[in-house]
């Protein structure tokens, strides 16, 4: 059997993505790698020279095989980055993607922004990767995460144990704002296991392909990550609908209104928060590809 070193199997993976079609072939090869050899991937360009062992090689081919048919690397690795964090994935929850940080990024913003204790619900958490993004930025944060899949929480809480958030993170099993209704008296404010009076913030990033994008999708998102956190409807909005119909009930006024939309849906997110009547102000922002990306909508004071 032929010896393999570091740089060997870097320069062979590569070249073997490249001809797959693999997007970032050299990454990918590292990232696997990496993981394989339990190295940093700063560590595989230190030592150039090393021989993989002969099992590793084993569990290596299995795992370049799969990410040759499109399968994520991150579902290969049970991991990815998200906001400077490590967090744990699984093909029961969508791999969090760069462009979420932004709303993660103006989610902190809008709370440093405020005095005291702040309460806030992140809907489809999935990993959790907002919900602990924000906790791990901003100690004063109080949230309840919920998602209708109870093997993305089972993630998700994996991820807040890491991080050492259980205390102020709580993860409820449903859909959207179902777990909260418990809490709610329709006589009075929102109650809730946090606090009263509603939430300072809800942050959600909600599924919102359409019917035609989700049959263009890219092979390793279409064939791979959960359906139930990516298709939304013929048009991407029916979650954005559902949301904005019952959101006022749960936020405090002056609270906020935080959601990552899809590429080109910002007029027809601003038309459903305009008629909804509920908000004061809703502002759209453009991610740095100048798509958009998060729309902030103010509660009406009351």
């Amino acid at each position: 059997m032929d010896t393999w070193t570091i740089q060997k199997l870097l320069n062979w993976m590569t070249e073997y993505y490249i001809e797959k079609g693999i997007v970032a072939p050299r990454l990918s090869a590292e990232l696997l790698l990496s993981h394989v050899l339990t190295m940093e991937r700063i560590e595989l360009y230190t030592q150039f020279d090393k021989l993989v062992a002969k099992d590793q090689l084993y569990i290596l081919h299995d795992l370049v095989e799969r990410a040759g048919r499109h399968e994520p690397i991150s579902y290969l690795t049970g991991r990815t980055e998200f906001y400077s964090l490590q967090l744990e994935v699984c093909p029961d929850c969508m791999i969090p993607r760069p462009e979420t940080e932004l709303l993660v990024e103006r989610a902190i913003e809008f709370l440093r922004r405020r005095t005291g204790n702040q309460f806030v619900c992140d809907l489809c958490t999935g990993c959790g990767c907002i919900a602990v993004a924000i906790a791990k930025n901003f100690p004063k944060a109080k949230i309840i995460a919920t998602d209708i899949c109870d093997a993305a929480l089972n993630v998700a809480a994996k991820n807040i144990e890491k991080y050492k958030l259980k205390d102020r993170i709580t993860l409820l099993c449903g859909d959207l704002f179902e777990p909260l209704v418990p809490h709610l008296d329709v006589e009075k404010p929102v109650r809730h296991s946090l606090g009263d009076g509603g939430f300072d913030l809800i942050v959600c990033n909600p599924p919102y392909v359409s019917a035609d994008e989700y049959e263009k999708l890219e092979k390793n998102v279409k064939d791979y990550e959960p359906r139930l956190a990516l298709f939304a409807g013929v048009d991407g909005l029916d979650v954005y609908r559902r949301i904005i119909d019952k959101a006022d009930k749960f936020l405090k006024s002056d609270a906020v209104l935080m959601l990552e939309i899809g590429y080109a849906q910002g007029r027809a997110i601003k038309d459903l928060l305009e008629k909804a009547g509920t908000f004061s102000s809703v502002k759209i922002e453009k991610d740095y590809n100048d798509n958009d990306r998060v729309v902030t909508a103010v509660k009406v004071s009351s």
